[in-house]
């Protein structure tokens, strides 16, 4: 465990180390320091997959159902979809935008869970449809927080844009058409992913015969939470709405994703227990 943990703490530092040198390259063009952070955060993304060996060769297991693994799989998703980023044009405020996201769940995980604590256990029954439930909840997290960094880089570029405020971090961003395409896209897929999973969860459950959970109130977070996300589409296919009120709309739907990951200490349904 103390190998699990150097790792961790090496990966956690690399990733604040990137996300600043990432930061100083959005302030103000700077190449060299934008080498560095995507190749420090290219390092931080083989520390967790070194990582993820360890737990893997410690548990006998895939680790991806425990609440501590459940967001260590989102900041890896992350740092890989930062990578990919990388070699977008462009693309420096959306790593930034993304990446500390990634890096705070990263940093709350470290701090806030532990893996000894969360052993694989009392989850050796859980595979199947729930397994599959919760890579593709996990995908699809990643996607929504995709869209919803090209929904606050739109807002923040319309405010600036409305107020004539020109500098050369506006010039650098991606126009507003690209970034409410780029949005949409990603919200996109994740949605289809989130339906899916949701689906999933709910044969597994009925498998199971514990179908009172259906009466919790994650359940009741969790629809109106892909609500938003299914009216967000709907509405941008039928574009009656301005790409500022379309970008409220994708904000929206995520902090209901959020709420609903938080409501996991107080809900029934996943109890974070492997029960």
């Amino acid at each position: 465990m103390q190998l699990l943990n150097g790792i961790y703490d090496a990966a956690l530092l690399l990733y604040a180390l990137s996300l600043l040198f990432i930061f100083s390259d959005c302030l103000k063009r700077n190449p060299g320091g934008k080498r560095l952070g995507t190749g420090l955060l290219a390092v931080t993304g083989l520390l967790q997959l070194a990582g993820l060996a360890v737990r893997f060769s410690q548990e006998g297991g895939l680790p991806i159902f425990t609440p501590y693994d459940f967001l260590f799989w989102f900041s890896f998703i992350i740092v890989l979809t930062s990578l990919a980023l990388a070699f977008t044009r462009g693309g420096e405020f959306t790593i930034l935008l993304i990446s500390g996201a990634g890096f705070s769940v990263f940093l709350l995980n470290r701090v806030w869970l532990t893996a000894a604590d969360h052993g694989l256990e009392s989850w050796r029954a859980v595979h199947g449809w729930l397994a599959m439930h919760i890579i593709l909840a996990n995908l699809s997290f990643g996607a929504l927080t995709l869209g919803t960094a090209f929904a606050i880089m739109y807002l923040f570029l319309h405010t600036k844009l409305k107020s004539k405020k020109w500098d050369d971090r506006i010039r650098r961003l991606p126009s507003l058409e690209t970034m409410d395409k780029y949005s949409y896209t990603a919200i996109l897929a994740g949605v289809p992913l989130l339906i899916v999973s949701l689906v999933l969860a709910a044969m597994s459950i009925i498998a199971e015969g514990r179908t009172p959970l259906f009466q919790d109130s994650k359940v009741l977070t969790t629809m109106v939470g892909l609500g938003v996300y299914i009216a967000y589409i709907l509405l941008k296919r039928s574009g009656r709405r301005s790409g500022t009120v379309m970008a409220r709309w994708a904000i929206s739907g995520y902090a209901f994703i959020i709420l609903n990951f938080l409501l996991n200490s107080l809900s029934d349904f996943h109890g974070w227990s492997g029960r």
